[in-house]
């Protein structure tokens, strides 16, 4: 049944189940939906979706560089619109991203709603969706997505603490809950000093159909895949040191490096290729939809550095393309030695050097083989159906009055 998203109109179409056949209207809020920004561009609007399915009734609201009403997601049955920024000569203004229209569409929506959901911290989409869900007395959930762990506050962190006395405190304290994507982010929101409750709940993922997860691989030649944000908290320049050490041993291979340069993280990273006379290293621009997945799957295994992650989803892509994964310790991801799909490996050059020797040195069906039980780990315990019910039962929890769900922490 379609959602109403004409201007003006109602959210939350009366032609959707209501919460007395079991379902429940959700606000989610998040500052941007460009898919340069990382995961939450997937996961918060697939969440959406998941949700919908479950007959949920979502509406997700963004902000864009243009206003439009996106028709698309009507088809995955939750309304998305996005409005631009009202200040975009205003360069503060327009960093925060500021839109009355945001403003006017939650006021409109919220009372409506039975819980609010916003994604991520720091920006006016996220304060404005605390004071709307205050102001309509709606039970608010916050997901940080990462904005919390050290690694995240050291950047710009002046302008952080001064975000934190104006407006972002007073928004975190209207919360009813946080929500979690791993233990590891649990622990962040903990050591923040948030005493609040905490529900773990991991994304999900899609898993490519098994007859286009085949691999694509080129006809010669090996490849390591390191894909996503070319940001410094990636800690790429590691990655192409630890490269430099090994390079030299293993001619059929290369190094991909694919994403979105940030910071000037991307010059950076060619200059110290250059300065360490690297051969086989490519620095590459962002991929999307089948590209992306056909790069994974190209792929002998992906490499994921990172200071710090909340979740860490292109560990997650890669497995459900079959590749298997080496990860440092900054991103929530044991699972990869106890599920025999990757290496959980410490920071550091020379640990980073020693685990992508190991990995070159295997065949190529041992690494099929552990891509294989990395696929199977996703589809078992990251569906989004699976993600969906434990997310129903936190808001039902929240706006109902049930009994805390397991995946609630008080602690």
């Amino acid at each position: 049944m379609p959602l109403d998203v004409s201007d003006g109109a109602p959210v939350f179409s009366s032609a959707i189940r209501g919460v007395e056949s079991g379902g429940l209207r959700v606000v989610h809020v998040i500052a941007g939906l460009e898919a340069a920004h990382g995961g939450p561009s997937y996961s918060v609007p697939r969440l959406c979706a998941a949700l919908a399915a479950s007959g949920a009734q979502t509406a997700l609201f963004s902000v864009s560089a243009e206003r439009t009403v996106a028709a698309a997601s009507q088809d995955a049955g939750y309304c998305d619109r996005r409005f631009g920024w009202d200040y975009a000569a205003m360069p503060v203004l327009r960093r925060l991203r500021c839109s009355s229209g945001l403003v006017s569409a939650l006021r409109w929506s919220a009372p409506a709603a039975h819980v609010v959901h916003n994604h991520g911290l720091w920006l006016m989409p996220n304060v404005q969706a605390a004071r709307v869900a205050r102001a309509s007395r709606r039970p608010l959930c916050i997901s940080p997505r990462g904005m919390l762990s050290p690694a995240a506050l050291a950047f710009s962190a002046r302008r952080k603490r001064m975000a934190w006395r104006l407006f972002q405190g007073p928004a975190i304290r209207d919360a009813a809950c946080f929500h979690a994507t791993s233990e590891q982010e649990y622990r962040e929101i903990r050591a923040f000093g948030l005493p609040l409750p905490v529900a773990v709940i991991p994304n999900g993922i899609d898993i490519p159909d098994a007859a286009a997860a085949a691999p694509r691989r080129a006809p010669a030649g090996r490849i390591v895949l390191s894909l996503g944000r070319l940001h410094p908290k990636k800690n790429l320049d590691l990655l192409l040191r630890a490269w430099a050490m090994v390079e030299g041993c293993f001619p059929d291979w290369r190094l991909r490096l694919v994403g979105p340069g940030e910071q000037g993280y991307a010059d950076r990273l060619r200059a110290l290729a250059s300065a360490l006379r690297l051969e086989r290293v490519s620095i590459e621009g962002p991929l999307y939809g089948e590209g992306k997945i056909a790069a994974y799957q190209a792929a002998d295994f992906f490499v994921l550095p990172t200071l710090n992650e909340n979740f860490g989803l292109t560990v997650a892509e890669a497995l459900a393309a079959g590749t298997p994964v080496i990860a440092t310790k900054g991103a929530p991801w044991s699972g990869l030695e106890d599920e025999g799909c990757g290496w959980w490996i410490d920071h550091g050059v020379e640990p980073l050097a020693a685990a992508l020797s190991r990995a070159m040195e295997m065949p190529r069906e041992a690494l099929k083989a552990m891509g294989a039980r990395g696929r199977a780990w996703m589809a078992r315990d990251f569906s989004w159906d699976r993600v969906a019910r434990d997310m129903l039962d936190m808001y039902r929890w929240l706006a109902l009055g049930a009994a805390p769900p397991a995946t609630v922490r008080f602690d």
